[in-house]
């Protein structure tokens, strides 16, 4: 559990990092790496979830 939440907390701040590196400079790689790591921050939230409510039926 730990582990989601700490993958979850480096992706948002990896994610928000490369947006604020993309409007400062202006340059597409930084907006590409913020996209892609967007993506897995939200599959890494819905694992998350997933076994949070897993936890709650057993």
């Amino acid at each position: 559990m730990l582990l989601f939440r700490a993958a979850v907390l480096l992706l948002l701040l990896a994610a928000g990092v490369s947006f604020a590196l993309f409007v400062g400079t202006g340059e597409p790689r930084y907006k590409q790496f913020g996209l892609r790591t967007l993506k897995w921050l939200l599959i890494a939230a819905g694992c998350f979830f997933a076994v949070l409510i897993l936890e709650r039926i057993a």
